[in-house]
């Protein structure tokens, strides 16, 4: 282009130089994107600039009052995209997705979560607008030449070679790029966060189709690969809490490496400790959430089915057709109830829990929330179990219940009344706290399990706690380091730190016969095994799950992120670890017979979910309760 077509475009160039080097800024300072050579990080430097020359060039096209408009509203659209990813990227150490956009009605119910989230730096991102607007109204920048159409086709020309001289250049650094899409951090690294965005939606618009597209083939392709991966269920567990209620915890934000820590001299889980001594305790479970977070923990707790790798199932899906643990249980005389105070409608659980097949939801409106019980996201956790077991007495047995805790959710508030262990020493505040609402979880728990036996609840139950996912991010690494005693967090710290309790008790059986179970599993092994030792058979139902307790199960758990652990080896971010050594292994092919297994799963699970397969399951086909056995698991 002629030196005069820059002349024209000046106020464009101007825009487009500050924006580049904003998101650039704020990929090194506010996203923990790996870098781990020069080449990647030349991809990251240029990857901004395709799409803000595409997005600034569409003024040239507009006429001379309203082009540099257009530059500074889409400049301002553009800032407030890259903040919003900022933001959720401070917690969930993760990029907005357009599903996640549709959680939108969640954002009320944030409060002191965005509060915490958002800092007094961020304006910063702002003053290159304000730059912008002065030099609107100089006398260089108020009217421009308009340009030639050759001049446009130039322009145009050179938007194109950029994008595509970056795309080339991502290919050759990784292979298949764009068919990794579980992989939200090397997208970004290699195409930017503003062509990421564009590339989502594509993927929206791809899955939305799906439904309408699919058919009866596509899930029997699906049960064929499940049959042939199918492992018998544990004998010996099979019935062992048949006939008694199921009360299920999801304890929110659980991490394990909590349990049997202390902190300043003091047990963290003083209850839980105790607990494990009388149940089967699990140490290497793994929470396999997504976006969702709590809510897919409840996905997979439910259906066996992996979340999506975008958004959250219950606000994309919650009309689907499923085959949940709920409905299932309904056939064989329970009764189904979800106990939580929160709004009803707070991610979708409403319409969701309808299509699991519940009974009754208490919400909010079934308990009394005053400012005297409640602290950050709404009812204390010995409040809510007390409670809950009131409302418990008058719900018909046996039952199927899920509890869902709320005071240990970021930023992990509590007044110093309720603190029953000091703060962490660290500069991090957030993690300081975090041992705090652990420890008075840990006490609501202890509550909650003497307020049953008080009830008359307790003997008859079969008792299930589980972690529903993170509490602490990869964004808090350096207090976690130092909590830990270790130098820093690896990435395969960071996987080992997925891992949640699980604890399951059997009031008259776990007691008497207390176990530590080493095996690698993770919460889709939740509903088989729940199912199992109520000793109902689910051999032809749609599930990835494998009993807990099967002596042929697999030791393996697939995160949403393509990520994986086995009982030797932990794969994640293209690197296969050692568990033993904590090192890199030198045989590539270590990883490899697991890796086809972790993709099949999760493509398959997903379209389960994209094209709402279970509308063609024929749920006939399942072992029906009328028979002999099945009569007297009901009847018991």
């Amino acid at each position: 282009m002629r030196k005069s077509t820059f002349s024209k475009i000046s106020f464009l160039l101007l825009a487009t130089f500050f924006m580049w080097i904003k998101t650039y800024i704020v990929y090194k300072t506010s996203f923990d994107i790996k870098i781990e050579n020069f080449k990647q990080e030349i991809i990251l430097f240029i990857n901004p600039l395709s799409f803000l020359l595409f997005v600034f060039g569409i003024g040239l096209f507009m006429k001379d009052k309203n082009r540099n408009r257009w530059v500074i509203g889409a400049s301002i659209v553009m800032t407030f995209l890259l903040l919003a990813n900022v933001v959720f990227y401070r917690f969930y150490n993760d990029f907005l997705t357009i599903p996640v956009l549709f959680q939108a009605s969640n954002m009320g119910d944030l409060g002191s979560s965005i509060t915490e989230l958002i800092q007094p730096v961020d304006i910063l991102m702002f003053v290159d607008i304000a730059i912008l607007i002065w030099l609107s109204r100089r006398p260089v920048f108020r009217k421009q030449e308009k340009l030639m159409r050759k001049e446009k086709t130039a322009y145009y020309l050179m938007v194109a070679a950029v994008f595509f001289f970056n795309l080339g250049l991502a290919e050759t650094e990784r292979p298949q790029l764009l068919t990794r899409t579980f992989d939200r951090e090397m997208l970004v690294k290699n195409i930017g966060v503003y062509n990421f965005h564009i590339y989502d939606s594509l993927l929206q618009s791809k899955t939305s189709a799906q439904r309408a597209l699919a058919d009866s083939n596509n899930l029997v392709e699906i049960q064929n690969y499940l049959n042939a991966n199918k492992k018998e269920p544990s004998k010996e567990m099979n019935g062992i809490a048949k006939g008694r209620n199921v009360i299920i915890v999801s304890m929110e934000s659980f991490q394990n490496f909590v349990i049997n820590q202390k902190l300043n001299g003091q047990e963290i889980t003083p209850f839980l400790n105790d607990f494990i001594k009388q149940s089967y305790y699990f140490d290497n479970f793994y929470h396999q959430t997504g976006q969702g977070k709590t809510s897919d923990s409840e996905f997979l707790l439910e259906n066996s089915l992996y979340p999506l790798g975008r958004g959250s199932v219950f606000f994309t899906n919650a009309n689907n057709e499923y085959n949940a643990t709920p409905e299932i249980l309904k056939d064989y005389g329970y009764y189904t109830a979800v106990f939580h105070a929160n709004n009803r409608t707070f991610w979708n659980r409403d319409v969701m829990y309808n299509s699991l097949g519940y009974d009754r939801f208490f919400d909010v409106r079934d308990y009394n929330v005053t400012e005297e019980n409640s602290v950050g996201w709404g009812l204390k956790d010995i409040d809510f179990f007390k409670q809950s077991v009131q409302l418990l007495k008058n719900v018909p047995q046996p039952f199927y219940t899920k509890y869902i805790t709320l005071t240990n959710h970021f930023p992990f508030e509590l007044g110093e009344e309720d603190k029953l262990i000091d703060e962490f020493d660290s500069e991090d505040g957030v993690v300081n706290r975090y041992f705090t609402t652990v420890r008075y979880t840990d006490e609501a728990l202890k509550v909650f399990i003497e307020d049953l036996k008080k009830a008359g609840l307790y003997e008859n139950s079969i008792i299930i706690l589980y972690g529903d996912h993170y509490g602490i991010s990869e964004n808090h690494n350096k207090a976690m380091a130092q909590f830990l005693g270790k130098e820093e967090i690896t990435p395969l710290d960071t996987i080992q730190l997925q891992k949640v309790p699980l604890i399951i008790h059997i009031p008259g059986v776990t007691d008497k016969n207390p176990k530590v179970f080493h095996q690698v599993a993770g919460q889709i092994d939740l509903k088989p095994t729940i199912l199992n030792m109520l000793g109902i058979d689910t051999k032809n139902d749609i599930e990835f799950g494998t009993d807990i307790f099967s002596k042929d199960r697999i030791p393996f758990a697939v995160l949403r992120d393509g990520s994986f652990i086995t009982d030797q080896y932990v794969y994640t971010r293209g690197i296969c670890y050692d568990k033993s050594t904590g090192e890199a292994v030198e045989d590539k092919n270590a990883c490899e017979p697991y890796m086809e297994k972790a993709k099949n799963e999760l493509d398959y699970s997903d379209e389960i979910i994209y094209g709402d397969l279970l509308r063609f399951f024929d749920k006939e086909d399942e072992p029906s309760p009328n028979s002999t056995e099945q009569q007297a698991a009901k009847k018991q």
